[in-house]
């Protein structure tokens, strides 16, 4: 089941983020974006009852009047990692962010992951960023034309 995460859900994403990064980073980060209000949303995937995997993503602030959000931390238990449940995250968590008024969402992740769900470094290609240039950036217009002109976007200061 995926469903949008409460306060309840912390101390358990904040386990399933530590053992999918097999280090704090992730979840400190998460924790970080919650405290300076910069989360958009995040979802956990439940599995009997405990939360197996979580995502969230937070506002990037541009030089636009459209909302352009970043995806990022994305984290499955590593006992139930390649089973589908990051791919169900996703899926659900695009469905999400069109519902929040996202007009694209922006990506810092595996290059070999993320495109099957239509992320690409070509979508990426106007958006200046601090990550702008890496194979890894990639973005998907989740509004037809959102990222068809320039825009240069600011990741939370949690990124920093």
């Amino acid at each position: 089941m995926i469903r949008h995460a409460t306060a309840a859900d912390h101390a358990a994403i904040r386990e399933v983020n530590v053992a999918a990064f097999g280090q704090p980073d992730e979840a400190d980060l998460i924790e970080r974006l919650r405290a300076d209000g910069d989360k958009v949303f995040e979802l956990v995937a439940e599995e009997d009852g405990a939360v197996v995997g979580h995502i969230l993503y937070s506002r990037l602030w541009a030089d636009s009047v459209n909302l352009y959000a970043a995806l990022a931390p994305m984290a499955v238990r590593p006992d139930r990692q390649k089973s589908g449940v990051g791919s169900r995250l996703v899926k659900a968590s695009l469905e999400t962010a069109r519902e929040f008024g996202a007009h694209a969402v922006i990506v810092l992740g595996h290059p070999d992951y993320y495109p099957r769900f239509g992320f690409t470094p070509e979508a990426a290609r106007t958006v200046k960023a601090l990550y702008s240039g890496s194979p890894a950036f990639m973005a998907l217009e989740i509004e037809d034309g959102a990222l068809a002109e320039p825009v240069m976007v600011a990741y939370p200061d949690a990124f920093g």
